[in-house]
């Protein structure tokens, strides 16, 4: 869409199922004459829409008349939330085939040197070097349960 026919068009969301493109097209047409009405469509589901719409207008006067007019307006029993388009976003892509891990960015900066690692080890190593002793020594005495004696 171009950037004009942008602030022609309007979002029309909290639609029920049964809403077809006619009847969306007729609720709005009071307002000025509609270039075009679309339903998108779920792939994934047997709904006949996502739930919301757009309607295009001629000219851009209309559009904010319809949705002066028809924001918070009810159609079908339901509540909608009619305003301005906003321009859809270009090379979104969700997820991604790439762990977080394995990306140049993430590996940039969370990258660990050499150096910092050989200390990590040798603290670890000092760490368990002082645990290495005799599991049992300092536990004299222990083998009578209550108050230590005085």
């Amino acid at each position: 869409m171009a950037e004009p026919r942008l602030k022609a068009t309007i979002f029309v969301g909290g639609l029920d199922p049964s809403i077809t493109a006619p009847l969306l097209h007729a609720a709005f047409l009071p307002f000025g004459a509609i270039a075009s009405v679309q339903l998108p469509r779920d792939d994934r589901s047997t709904d006949p829409h996502r739930g919301f719409g757009y309607v295009e207008y001629e000219d851009a006067a209309d559009a904010a008349a319809a949705i002066d007019n028809m924001d918070q307006a009810q159609l079908a029993g339901r509540v909608l939330n009619v305003a301005q388009a906003k321009p859809q976003k270009e090379g979104v892509v969700l997820g991604s085939k790439v762990a977080v891990w394995e990306q140049e960015s993430w590996l940039e900066k969370h990258e660990v040197s050499e150096e910092d690692r050989a200390a990590a080890q040798g603290a670890k190593e000092e760490a368990m070097g002082e645990r290495r002793g005799d599991p049992m020594q300092g536990l004299e005495g222990l083998d009578v349960a209550g108050p230590k004696p005085q």
